[in-house]
């Protein structure tokens, strides 16, 4: 468990420095490929320059992922190594799975590297060459001519092994991504199924055709639930359904929070099986999201958009009448709307007393 803790704190250090990149990236990329109406990227003219700047936030992801998480584990002297270590991972084939070893690599070696003790007069040298050249040698030699290969090997696998599943073969992978990404609603959980699809976003855009329908899935759910039925929300709940349905359309999970806050267990039992469904929905109907987002906001760079639209329906429905039969009537409690003008009224009297 504190293992995983440990490498749960860096990784996700990492990913909130590196989701801008993937985000502006993925989506100038997407949206130079729709606006030139084929399924490819263009050769020429204003789009083939708007796709260049996107590819270039897709190329960065990766040694900014290296980097952050050598980063978060060794301070400034990390990053070169982890940046430099990640991008040898990428350019030999190993992916993010590359990126993330040698960010841990070279915060593990930057570290073991800051404890031999240098005189004061050494000390801002090593920060700033000691710690990064040797950091940098000893990751990139490792991932050069020790793991690089293995590495790229299995994400060449993983990546044919993925794209190859069809039907029901998809069903469990749906599942699962579907219910982490419920699970949390924006925590580490999500946080990992939603890397996992964001950074497969240019090889296979189905992971995140099926993520970004659950994405939107719990607080959309949750806000039809508080329109068809309203019996099961207190007044505060009501009003806040109109925003969850705003956050959801936008690709914000976090809109269902305050729900699961007030009735955990039976609101996030609700938003998982929306989720899968909704997940492993878009994944039969063969959603393609060209776009690291989720949500109906990223509809124009969807393949499959009746598709999207109808898995977004079907799981935001699942969750709302999992909550009309799972919740009981809310009710609304007068006593301590009453008891709180009371308090303002004492809160009056000791002011006019002062």
């Amino acid at each position: 468990m504190k293992h995983l803790k440990y490498f749960q704190k860096h990784l996700m250090t990492a990913t909130s420095y590196m989701i801008p990149f993937v985000v502006a990236g993925g989506i100038l990329f997407a949206l130079s490929v729709m606006l030139s109406g084929e399924a490819a990227v263009p050769d020429g003219g204003w789009l083939s320059k708007l796709n260049q700047i996107g590819s270039a936030g897709l190329a960065l992801f990766i040694p900014i992922l290296g980097g952050f998480i050598a980063y978060s584990i060794a301070d400034k002297p990390g990053l070169a190594p982890g940046m430099i270590g990640a991008y040898l991972a990428n350019e030999i084939g190993a992916g993010f799975i590359g990126g993330i070893i040698a960010g841990f690599l070279a915060g593990y070696v930057v570290q073991k590297l800051k404890k031999i003790k240098l005189s004061s007069s050494f000390r801002t040298l090593g920060t700033i060459f000691i710690y990064p050249l040797g950091g940098t040698i000893i990751v990139g030699f490792i991932m050069v001519f020790l793991i690089g290969e293995p590495i790229a090997l299995f994400m060449e696998w993983m990546t044919a092994s993925l794209n190859g599943m069809s039907g029901s073969a998809k069903v469990p992978l749906g599942g699962v991504l579907g219910a982490m990404i419920a699970s949390d609603m924006g925590g580490p959980i999500n946080k990992v199924a939603a890397t996992f699809a964001q950074t497969q976003v240019d090889t296979l855009p189905f992971l995140m055709g099926g993520v970004g329908v659950a994405i939107c899935i719990p607080p959309i759910g949750l806000g039809i639930a508080t329109l068809l039925f309203p019996k099961k929300f207190n007044s505060l709940e009501r009003d806040s359904g109109i925003a969850a349905l705003f956050m959801g359309g936008v690709g914000i999970t976090e809109g269902a929070i305050p729900f699961a806050t007030a009735d955990p267990l039976k609101v996030i039992p609700s938003i998982i099986m929306g989720s899968v469904v909704g997940n492993i929905s878009a994944f039969l109907f063969g959603v393609l999201n060209h776009a690291p987002w989720g949500g109906l906001i990223v509809l124009p760079v969807v393949e499959g958009r009746f598709g999207y639209v109808i898995s977004v329906l079907l799981g935001a429905l699942v969750t709302a009448i999992a909550l009309r039969i799972l919740k009981k009537d809310a009710v609304e409690d007068k006593q301590s709307t009453e008891s709180s003008d009371d308090d303002f009224e004492d809160l009056d009297i000791s002011i006019d007393q002062l």
